[in-house]
């Protein structure tokens, strides 16, 4: 079998202190995106389990395996949730849920469940798109953009670098920092110039100095990406003589939240220190989406 370098590990978890039998509302929530899906389940507004798993051919049998994973071992079952929600790109694909969701208000509403009540900004990279989501004070979403033409497929595009080059999705930000000095980014405008460049570094150098380390070629790969979704982060607010204003109080969510050569870049661009969290940042939209369940 081919290994897989793309691809986030599965995960799941459950509470060993809340007792969902005692719980007075349980919610789920499914966020189906277009190469993985996230379940998670609160119980009173509690975060008691979840799952996180590949997409295959079917998004129903990828919403009914997340869901089942979250349930797991817990005596859990479907007849014993109150309420159900999904999201997500294949939100259609959940029968079993009681309300279908748009992203936005789910992102918005898991970010602020996972990084606290303070996040005026979040940004949400996933598979296919990117989200800029900027919110009130008071728990509202006041307006958000999101990407469009070349600049689609970021999450998707960063997997399929990983298995062309041999390098672990779970590795290559890290590494991408591991460079005495930034080299300068391939194409910011489109995939699959950027593919192409990125895989031409690995040819003679006619035109360099010297050839690229591989952690010099995933640096300069993945700050193509972080400036693409610098694009977007830009189009929420004015631009200041060249430079994007965000609130300090940022939050990252989705698989792209994971890849430190990608927030790292965006954090140094914007000089903000984006906020953390215990919990995986994928989680957001599923989490969202068992709140507005």
């Amino acid at each position: 079998m081919t290994k897989e370098y793309g691809k986030w590990p599965e995960s799941g978890w459950s509470s060993e202190t809340i007792d969902w039998k005692k719980a007075k509302r349980v919610a789920a929530g499914i966020d189906i995106g277009t190469t993985s899906t996230q379940a998670a389940i609160l119980c009173d507004g509690e975060l008691f389990s979840y799952a996180s798993v590949r997409n295959g051919a079917s998004f129903k049998k990828a919403a009914a395996s997340a869901l089942s994973g979250a349930m797991g071992s817990t005596g859990l079952s479907q007849k014993d949730i109150h309420a159900s929600a999904a999201t997500g790109f294949g939100r259609k694909h959940a029968p079993f849920a009681g309300t279908l969701l748009d992203e936005v208000h789910c992102h918005a509403k898991g970010a602020r469940f996972l990084f606290g009540p303070e996040v005026r900004t979040v940004v949400d990279m996933g598979a296919q798109s990117v989200k800029a989501i900027r919110l009130y004070d008071w728990d509202r979403v006041r307006d958000f953009m999101m990407n469009d033409k070349c600049a689609t497929g970021f999450g998707r595009n960063v997997e399929i670098i990983c298995d062309l080059l041999d390098v672990p999705i779970t590795e290559i930000g890290a590494k991408s920092l591991e460079v005495d000095s930034e080299p300068e980014p391939v194409s910011t405008t489109c995939f699959t110039f950027a593919l192409t460049e990125t895989l031409g570094l690995f040819g003679e150098p006619e035109f360099r100095a010297a050839p690229l380390t591989l952690n010099e070629v995933y640096a300069s790969y993945l700050f193509s990406v972080a400036w693409r979704v610098l694009g977007v982060v830009g189009k929420l607010q004015p631009l200041d003589v060249g430079d994007i204003k965000v609130y300090k109080e940022l939050a990252f969510t989705g698989g792209l939240a994971k890849n430190p050569g990608i927030t790292k870049r965006i954090e140094s661009e914007l000089q903000v220190t984006a906020l953390e969290s215990k919990y995986d940042p994928m989680l957001a939209g599923a989490i969202g989406a068992a709140i507005l369940a």
